[in-house]
């Protein structure tokens, strides 16, 4: 799991940078001021769930399972689906891309409830 979701969550984070700055020095001029907010959130949502990945990756390597993995495609389809129908949208003025962005808000908070289930399966630890 750790050789899918590390280069995943090392991709989305290095996107999500480059992108926060295309937005904040190339889109400033040309985006109105709730369209570069909009993308704003885009930019933040993928780099919060690029650690979400990160993290989800790091605990495989001691607790692997269904859960986690699930847990890091929610992440995954999570950032392509409501960062990516953001970005378009955006970009592209299309406002029906914005029937898209629950979709991929509803797989972040389903990733994170497979989170806390893992999270709550572990064993106990003696002592």
């Amino acid at each position: 799991m750790i050789r899918a979701y590390l280069p995943l969550a090392a991709g989305f984070g290095l996107t999500g940078v480059a992108l926060g700055a295309f937005a904040a020095h190339g889109l400033k001029a040309s985006l109105s001021a709730e369209y570069l907010a909009i993308f704003q959130t885009a930019v933040l949502y993928q780099l919060i769930h690029a650690l979400a990945l990160f993290g989800v990756a790091l605990l495989s390597l001691h607790a692997p399972g269904r859960l986690l993995r699930a847990a890091g495609a929610l992440f995954a389809i999570g950032v392509v689906l409501f960062s990516g129908s953001l970005y378009l949208l955006t970009l592209t003025g299309i406002g029906k891309l914005g029937i898209v962005t629950p979709l991929g808000g509803t797989a972040f908070l389903a990733g994170w409830l497979c989170l806390g289930l893992a999270g709550w399966r572990l064993p106990r630890r003696a002592g």
